[in-house]
């Protein structure tokens, strides 16, 4: 079978991935897309594209005919679903066959199959693969769960039936929180897979998340391209992924993925898949679920197995056989992927949307650093989908070189505009149980705080002071455009001050908690150095060149030259320096700048509740009179394909109600107010 044209019914970065390993196939990609993202990279990447409707994916990416509707539009042979959307959707595997559209994945009678978790399980057992044990009746009732529940002991994981990506799943410890877990993971799951079915199994304590890459073609052949760990989550979600899975002994690597290519032959699975297992302390593991896609970690495992898991795809919808046998497939080196997020990981991890005004990914020096992203400086980070910025990949020899390389690469990733996990990643980076390969799902509650005392504001001192006021500077000989040579502070004097002063006091004010305050005396000494004066201390300062296109420089306080890059917010002011692998975010007091709005979002003496981050007002749980306690729910919201609860922070009368179910409300809008 030839595939000359294909559609990638998807966005953002698998899109961009896809794109770029079809086109080194030859063949042509047509790329579809929403109004939020018409300038988006997936489609300026595309050989085509095509407008499929409103932002919300319930009005264009979900739309299956619409997708159809394209592909049959542009003369496409097939279509590649990526991850997410409707890549799990047993339903649109169907319609693509009935279209005479090759989907570029598994038989929809195994998307069926292993999309739900009850007749999964079943199936697994036949199989003889290792299953934990649960509820994955029919019987739905709260009633009926509760009871299996306590037949089961806590704590017990409640899970959508048909579920993924962390959503619709919950932990209850007791009894007691039981049905509020049960109803939380239930509306969950109806957002986000439109069935709000459950099973309910036994949780087992300090788990690993092991999985493993299959691949299966049309005559019958399967391989495990061995392990990743994907341990490392908040949310459930993952953040860091690996491969190898540190401490597996070669049995266990061996057993482990047997059993999962059991699992695909159990189904007569075909193209790639991941079977997840939960591992426990002893190295005894169990079937967890099976996602009949690519997914989002895959680049890892092409690094230690130095394959194109797109290009096996592609290959494996033509009809052809697989690539290489079991015993052909290497595992070298090491490798770590981790997911750049706009959230706020000082906030449970909030999501983030708005523009990236600043984005300077590390430089990529050799194939052994991978970025796999979707958008570029002066993207949008959109409300209506996942807040993932990129995923960064690096491989080495061994898995001590490859942390030592991550987190180096980590630290040259430069983000402004968004609030960012790269902070939070370095710091799990730097753990000494990470290090030591202790990696478990309880990682980050278990040691949140030294990871986030890590993670947390930087140390601001005279040095960084000095970088700060340096970039100051160098801003304002830009915009007079008086600059010779690499240096950039000497010849603006007369554009920056008048000729009557050589000498300057500012006020910086920092953007951390304690809104660190810095008065600075800068006096000019001559083309190439200013003498900054602070806490009673002067250093000599100068600020060269190194790329201005990277926007690279490098600043000498007193003979220490600092590598640091820096960015302006034209909107509100705040200066963005990246400088000894931390970001601060700074403002001139004196200068006629857009004043900051600090909002806070949870006094404890506010008579109002704010929406944290834009979304969708989903559930309003009180009234206008009504009397509400201390962490009561008072408004339940809806933002990136997650569910977010907003409670009271006092106990009060409700006095007004500022939204309405649907209404979609920017961040800090007023949702609730109480009675004074």
């Amino acid at each position: 079978m030839t595939l000359s044209k294909i559609l990638i019914a998807n966005r953002g970065e698998i899109a961009c991935r896809i794109i770029r390993t079809a086109n080194r196939l030859g063949i042509k990609c047509v790329s579809v897309f929403s109004d939020a993202d018409k300038d988006s990279l997936h489609v300026k990447m595309a050989d085509e594209a095509i407008y499929i409707g409103k932002p919300p994916a319930q009005q264009s990416y979900l739309i299956k005919e619409k997708i159809i509707q394209s592909a049959k539009k542009t003369n496409c042979q097939a279509i590649h679903p990526g991850y997410g959307f409707l890549s799990e959707s047993y339903e649109f595997s169907q319609l693509c066959s009935k279209n005479d559209l090759v989907f570029i994945g598994p038989p929809w009678q195994a998307i069926r199959d292993m999309g739900i978790k009850s007749t999964s399980k079943h199936i697994m057992s036949a199989a003889k693969v290792p299953i934990i044990e649960g509820y994955h009746g029919e019987d739905q009732s709260e009633e009926r769960l509760l009871q299996e529940a306590e037949q089961i002991g806590y704590p017990v994981m409640i899970k959508a039936v048909r579920g993924g990506g962390g959503k619709g799943m919950r932990i209850a410890f007791s009894r007691e929180e039981f049905i509020y877990q049960l109803q939380s993971a239930k509306t969950e799951a109806l957002k986000a897979f439109n069935n709000d079915e459950m099973l309910v199994e036994k949780f087992v304590e300090k788990p690993r998340h092991v999985e493993v890459q299959i691949f299966g073609d049309h005559h019958s052949n399967y391989v495990y391209l061995y392990e990743r760990d994907c341990s490392i989550q908040r949310r459930h979600q993952k953040v860091i992924e690996e491969t190898p899975a540190p401490g597996l002994t070669n049995e266990t690597r061996r057993k482990i993925g047997e059993a999962a290519v059991k699992a695909a032959r159990a189904v007569n699975y075909v193209g790639a898949g991941t079977v997840e297992f939960i591992m426990d302390p002893k190295q005894n593991f169990y079937f967890m679920e099976m996602n009949t896609r690519l997914q989002v970690e895959h680049p890892i495992t092409e690094m230690v197995t130095n394959t194109d898991l797109v290009e096996w795809q592609i290959r494996v919808a033509r009809g052809e056989h697989l690539p290489l046998k079991q015993e052909d497939i290497p595992l070298n080196g090491h490798a770590f992927e981790a997911r750049i997020y706009a959230e706020d990981p000082n906030n449970n991890f909030m999501p983030g949307a708005g523009k990236l005004k600043y984005l300077q990914p590390p430089l990529v020096t050799d194939k052994n650093i991978r970025v796999e992203t979707g958008v570029e400086e002066g993207d949008e980070v959109s409300v209506h989908y996942d807040p993932l910025i990129a995923k960064l990949v690096v491989w080495a020899d061994d898995r001590k070189s490859a942390l030592q390389k991550f987190r180096y690469a980590l630290a040259n990733y430069k983000i402004s505009g968004l609030t960012t996990n790269i902070p939070f990643i370095i710091s799990l980076c730097d753990h000494k149980e990470f290090v030591a390969e202790n990696v478990h799902t309880d990682f980050i509650p278990m040691h949140r705080e030294e990871l986030f005392k890590t993670a947390r504001e930087p140390i601001i001192d005279n040095e960084i002071v000095c970088c700060a006021l340096s970039t100051i500077l160098n801003y304002e000989a830009e915009l007079s455009k008086n600059y010779s040579n690499n240096n950039l502070v000497g010849s603006m004097i007369p554009n920056f001050w008048t000729n009557n002063f050589a000498e300057k006091q500012f006020d910086l004010i920092f953007n951390n908690e304690s809104k660190t305050n810095a008065k600075v005396n800068v006096k000019y000494v001559n083309e190439n150095n200013f003498e900054l004066n602070l806490n009673g201390q002067t250093h000599l300062v100068s600020l060269n060149i190194l790329d201005r296109q990277a926007r690279l420089y490098q600043c000498d306080v007193d003979g220490h030259r600092i590598k640091l890059s820096y960015s302006r917010d034209q909107e509100t002011g705040m200066f963005s320096l990246f400088a000894n692998d931390r970001l601060f975010e700074f403002k001139l007091e004196d200068r006629k700048y857009q004043k900051e709005q600090n909002l806070s979002l949870c006094d404890a003496d506010s008579n109002d509740s704010f929406a944290p981050m834009p979304g969708v007002v989903d559930k309003i749980n009180v009234k206008a009179g009504d009397e509400v306690k201390k962490g009561d729910p008072l408004v339940v919201m809806i933002a990136m394909k997650m569910e977010y609860v907003i409670r009271s922070n006092r106990d009060g009368v409700v006095k007004s109600i500022n939204c309405s179910v649907g209404q979609n409300v920017k961040k800090s809008h007023k949702l609730v107010s109480l009675a004074e």
